[in-house]
């Protein structure tokens, strides 16, 4: 099953991204000042996809009642897929948001495992979300991003291609701060 697996793998990443360092330009993960965000905002437009990571939990709340809790939310060029956590936590239900719809849900898919997060959990700056990875690595195209839960709130994880046409996934702050770069 795609959501337990991905649920698994997130949750290994983000406990082998807790004893990883930042990057070479960040010595903190204290967000940038105001000079230091219009500086790293400048230096690229985030993909149209940022955006549809919440709208597209809002389309689920809209649908379900909010307060819902989730797995996962990964959204690309193509489409935003929404794990919704049910049964406590043990199963969930995918939801895909495409061209501003929300399709009908996938049957509930049982031996769901992971963290969860909720609405009010998502809290980056689309603005400045890739801006570090633009800033730090400008010869990477981001692909994707994805936000999981960590137990305390989320994780924001941008899946990317290099130039040379190796795939990474880059954990990332809610201002841009990059935390760890992984190939994949």
């Amino acid at each position: 099953m795609r959501t337990s697996t991905t649920v698994v793998i997130g949750v290994a990443l983000i406990m082998a991204v807790g004893g990883c360092g930042g990057s070479d330009s960040s010595s903190d993960d204290t967000p940038p000042t105001t000079d230091d965000a219009r500086a790293v905002e400048t230096l690229a437009e985030p993909p149209a996809f940022v955006y549809d990571v919440r709208t597209a939990i809002d389309a689920v709340e809209a649908e379900l009642g909010s307060g819902q809790q989730f797995f996962e939310v990964t959204a690309n060029a193509q489409f935003t897929n929404v794990f919704v956590a049910v049964d406590d936590a043990t199963a969930a239900v995918a939801y895909v948001y495409v061209d501003g719809a929300l399709e009908p849900p996938t049957p509930k898919q049982t031996g769901a495992e992971g963290r969860t997060f909720g609405r009010d959990d998502v809290d980056f700056d689309p603005e400045l979300v890739v801006a570090g990875v633009s800033s730090d690595l400008p010869e990477l195209s981001v692909d994707a991003i994805s936000v999981y839960g960590d137990g305390v709130g989320a994780t924001y994880v941008l899946a990317a291609t290099s130039q040379a046409g190796g795939f990474l996934d880059i954990v990332v702050g809610p201002q841009g701060q990059v935390f760890s770069v992984d190939p994949i």
